[in-house]
C-alpha cells in the first residue's frame, strides 16, 4: 500500500499542466496534514512537477528533461527579471524557444516573431497583438500596462503577457544570462544521470535471513546489497565482512551495518566520488527526497561517469574551463604557464583567491596524469602565502610531486610571475584508481 506521500505525489501527476495547487487545497482533498501537503509540494517541485511562481503560486508544470534544460519556462523568465503576469496566466509553464527584440519596424519585426518566441517589447500595442496572433508571448519592458484586448487574446492564447519595469536592454542581458546560466548546469554530471535503477539492483529485506545473501551472492557474485525496510527506504548496507561465520538462520537485520551513507539523485557526481574515496566505499544506496530507495551507484559508475564528463565539450564556459584552455603545458621542465586575464582577476585587478586555488588544482590534476593515475579528488589544499598579480602577468606554474601513492599524492606547488616567487601551496589529493 502507498504512503500518504506517494499519493499525494500520484495526485499531482493527475492533474493537468498549468493547474494550480496549494498546500491547504490538497490537504484538504485528500484529507491529510498540510506538514504532510508540504513535504510532498517540496518534493513534487524538486522533480519537477510543480514550479513556484512569486505573485502567482505553485502550479503543474511540464517535467523538463535534462538535455532540454537550455531552454526556460515563462515561469522562470518571471523569477529572473522580477515580473508580473498581465494575462495568459495558465501559459506560463510552457518553454520559449528564442527572445526578439522588438526594436525595428512592425513588418520586420514579425518576420522573427514565431510560435514559441518572446517579444520584448515596450508599449507597443500593435505590436503586441500581432505576436500573440503568430503564438509568441509577450514581455512588456519599462513597467507599462497593455490593453484589456490584448489581456483577452493572452487568455484565450493561453500565452503569458509579463510587465517589468527594467528597460529592454537589460532585461535581454538578464535572461541571456539565464539561459547561459543553465547551459553550465547541463554538462555537470550528477548521480541521477549514471546510477543504477532499481529495477536493475539486487536487495535484501531487514527481515530476510542471511542465507537469502548467499543466494543472491550465488547468482550475481556481488558481495555488496542495500538493505531496504518494508516501506522502501535504505536503513543498512551489508557485505561479505558482515556475513563472515554468522549463521544462515539470523535476519539481515541482526548483521547489517546501520545508518548507511547514501547519495541523493540530485547529488553532483564530484560529490559522490569524493564521498565514496574519503569513506572507502565500493558502492552507496542512492535515494530521493523522501528518502525512498532509487537505485545504487558503484565506483566503476563513478569512474565511467568522471571520464564521461571530460569529454563533454562545455557549452556553458566556467572559470575552471576558462584555466583549463588558458593552462600550456611545458613537457621538457614539468611546467604550466598561463595569463592573467579580467575574468581571472577580483575587484582590484588582481588575481583572484579563488581563481588561484583553481590553477593549482588543474596544475596538479595534468601533473598527475602524466604519471597515469586515477581521476584526482583534492584533500586538503594549503596556500601558504600570495603576492598580488596583476592583469596581463605571465604566470609560470612549477608542481612537484614529492610523494605518490597507489590511492594519494602530495604536491608542492610553486608559482613565478617574472622569475619572482609569487605564491607557493600544498596540495594533498586522493586517487580514484581505475
Amino acid at each position: 500500500m502507498s504512503t500518504k506521500h506517494e499519493q499525494i505525489l500520484n495526485y499531482i501527476e493527475t492533474l493537468s499542466v498549468g493547474s494550480k495547487i496549494s498546500v491547504r487545497a490538497i490537504a484538504k482533498e485528500l484529507d491529510v496534514s498540510e506538514g504532510t501537503a508540504y513535504r510532498a509540494i517540496k518534493e513534487a517541485q524538486t522533480t519537477g512537477l510543480v514550479s513556484t511562481i512569486e505573485r502567482v503560486g505553485t502550479i503543474r508544470i511540464e517535467q523538463k528533461r535534462k538535455e532540454n534544460i537550455e531552454k526556460l519556462t515563462f515561469a522562470e523568465v518571471i523569477n529572473i527579471i522580477d515580473g508580473q503576469v498581465l494575462g495568459g496566466r495558465t501559459g506560463l509553464h510552457k518553454t520559449l524557444n528564442k527572445f526578439v527584440i522588438g526594436a525595428m519596424k512592425l513588418e520586420a519585426m514579425m518576420k522573427y516573431t514565431e510560435k514559441g518566441s518572446l517579444l520584448i517589447v515596450g508599449n507597443r500595442v500593435k505590436a503586441q497583438e500581432k505576436a500573440l496572433n503568430a503564438g509568441a508571448a509577450i514581455l512588456i519592458t519599462g513597467g507599462f500596462d497593455t490593453t484589456d484586448y490584448v489581456k483577452n487574446l493572452a487568455d484565450r492564447y493561453e500565452l503569458p503577457v509579463i510587465s517589468c519595469s527594467y528597460d529592454t536592454f537589460t532585461v535581454a542581458a538578464m535572461i541571456n544570462r539565464a539561459i547561459y546560466d543553465q547551459l553550465i548546469k547541463k554538462e555537470i554530471v550528477i548521480v541521477d544521470d549514471i546510477y543504477t535503477p532499481v529495477e536493475e539492483t539486487r536487495v535484501l529485506y531487514e527481515d530476510d535471513l542471511v542465507s537469502a545473501w548467499h543466494a543472491l551472492y550465488d547468482q550475481t557474485k556481488h558481495s555488496r546489497y542495500p538493505v531496504l525496510n518494508r516501506n522502501n527506504q535504505v536503513v543498512g548496507v551489508v557485505t561479505s565482512k558482515d556475513i563472515i561465520n554468522k549463521r544462515i538462520d539470523l535476519k539481515i537485520e541482526k548483521v547489517m551495518a546501520k545508518k548507511p551513507i547514501v547519495a541523493k539523485v540530485s547529488t553532483s557526481l564530484a560529490s559522490a566520488a569524493h564521498t565514496m574515496v574519503w569513506q572507502g566505499i565500493e558502492m552507496m544506496p542512492v535515494v530521493d527526497d523522501a528518502d525512498t530507495f532509487k537505485g545504487v551507484i558503484s565506483r566503476q559508475d563513478v569512474i565511467k561517469g568522471l571520464q564521461s564528463s571530460q569529454r563533454q565539450p562545455q557549452i556553458g564556459e566556467t572559470i575552471d574551463d576558462l584555466i583549463h584552455k588558458q593552462l600550456q603545458s611545458d613537457d621538457a621542465s614539468n611546467q604550466f604557464v598561463t595569463e592573467v586575464t579580467p575574468q581571472m582577476t577580483n575587484q582590484i585587478g588582481t588575481l583572484s583567491y579563488g581563481v588561484f586555488a583553481s590553477l593549482v588544482t588543474e596544475a596538479c590534476n595534468q601533473t598527475l596524469k602524466k604519471e597515469k593515475t586515477g581521476d584526482m579528488v583534492i584533500e586538503n589544499l594549503s596556500i601558504f602565502f600570495m603576492k598580488p598579480v596583476q592583469i596581463g602577468a605571465i604566470l609560470t606554474v612549477t608542481p612537484e610531486i614529492l610523494e605518490l601513492g597507489r590511492k594519494f599524492a602530495k604536491i608542492d606547488v610553486q608559482i613565478f610571475s617574472d622569475q619572482e616567487l609569487v605564491s607557493k601551496a600544498m596540495v594533498m589529493t586522493q586517487l580514484i584508481n581505475r
